[in-house]
């Protein structure tokens, strides 16, 4: 599979990783002043950027101006024999290119144009930019995100909008390319940061459609079932999954607090959700008496779920994360050994991985450009105008 990425920071980058992770041929386009990622410093690795280099392996890398019309051409050029195209600009600035579906599905008709955007393609936002801050404001995330009500409003730290529309992006891309391998028909794959929101909200908006109610932020608890939390320890923090019937009686057993069972506040999940603050207050003085390991041992035991909460280092460092090859080493040509997050995907006839570094601003212009089709002499006239970059490592 060819996949054409026209698009820069998270959302598009992120649904070409998912798809070069897997083993498609992502080629990232630049604009001349490169994706803004590679400005994110720090961190940096000997002058990469931390940020472009985990969000951009597996790809290969051409920088063109599209305002250039031989650049626009070449790539056109590119785009006749691909597969797929992903693009995050605001809505019509592919079409003022001449790079708009209805374009390119004439040379292309079976092309799978993918558009991830703020607010989609249709409806009264569609010509509005969309930042991850802004999608989980307006999706109800940052009103369900927090310690409690009456608090300042909270963002999930991680952008969570731009990789969700990310990862649904892929999604819609494979299944339109299925389609695609059926019929010969190409369409478009149209999300945004908005929707990838309001998809994480699949709980409290049951909540809010069957009460009328809008949920409020209640920490790590769970809206539907408890004790689903994180409990203070000895010497740390701890998450347990006590929500149905059966764990509820194995976490009492650890405790050797049977008497919490006869507690009508506590008989049943709706009785220990209705009495939360109060189940809260009698279990955390239990679980301050023992470190998190010595409690982990003991839910394990029982086969009562559990974890630490751990931090970004201690999760890399992990045994089961790194046995699973969520954390590779790459070998980069300027930031030399570097690490990644590894595919979260794993398939047993066909697996995906960690094949190159993220590339060099222009590293593969010259290649995939004669792989569209142009000469020696084009391609050298083009960077000679501008109109493309190429890296001199080639």
């Amino acid at each position: 599979m060819r996949v054409v990425e026209l698009s820069h920071i998270m959302a598009g980058p992120t649904c070409g990783l998912m798809l070069a992770d897997m083993g498609a041929d992502v080629i990232k386009v630049e604009r001349p002043a490169g994706d803004d990622t590679r400005r994110f410093i720090p961190p940096d690795v000997n002058g990469e950027s931390a940020a472009f280099m985990m969000m951009n392996r597996n790809k290969r890398g051409i920088a063109l101006d599209l305002k250039h019309p031989g650049a626009a051409d070449a790539l056109r050029r590119l785009i006749k024999d691909a597969d797929i195209l992903i693009e995050n600009y605001r809505l019509g600035t592919m079409e003022k290119l001449g790079l708009g579906y209805e374009t390119l599905r004439k040379d292309n008709p079976g092309l799978v144009y993918c558009s991830l955007s703020g607010f989609g393609r249709t409806g009264p936002y569609a010509t509005r930019g969309g930042f991850d801050l802004i999608a989980q404001g307006m999706s109800g995330l940052m009103s369900i995100t927090g310690e409690g009500p009456g608090r300042p409003p909270v963002k999930v730290a991680a952008p969570i909008t731009d990789i969700t529309a990310g990862i649904i992006g892929a999604m819609g891309c494979l299944a339109a390319y299925v389609r695609r391998l059926k019929t010969g028909e190409g369409q478009v794959v149209d999300s945004s940061l908005l929707e990838a929101g309001i998809t994480q909200t699949y709980w409290q908006s049951a909540i809010a459609l069957a009460t009328g109610v809008s949920p409020m932020p209640i920490g790590s608890a769970h809206p539907l079932s408890a004790p689903y939390q994180a409990f203070e320890t000895a010497d740390g923090w701890i998450n347990i999954g006590a929500a149905n019937q059966a764990n509820w009686q194995r976490l009492l057993k650890v405790l050797d607090a049977d008497e919490l069972g006869e507690d009508p506040r506590f008989a049943t999940n709706g009785d220990r959700m209705m009495n939360l603050p109060a189940l809260v207050d009698v279990l955390t003085p239990h679980f301050k008496t023992r470190t998190s390991a010595d409690w982990l041992a003991r839910f394990e035991e029982v086969g009562l779920p559990g974890g630490p909460v751990l931090d970004i280092l201690e999760m890399q460092a992990d045994p089961h994360v790194n046995a699973r090859d969520m954390i590779v080493e790459l070998d980069h040509p300027k930031a030399g050994k570097t690490k990644a997050i590894g595919l979260p995907v794993k398939f047993s006839d066909t697996p995906g991985g960690i094949r190159r570094p993220a590339p060099l601003f222009g590293q593969h212009t010259r290649e995939v450009l004669a792989e569209a089709g142009l000469n020696d002499d084009e391609i050298e006239r083009l960077v000679a105008d501008g109109a493309a970059i190429a890296a001199d490592t080639e």
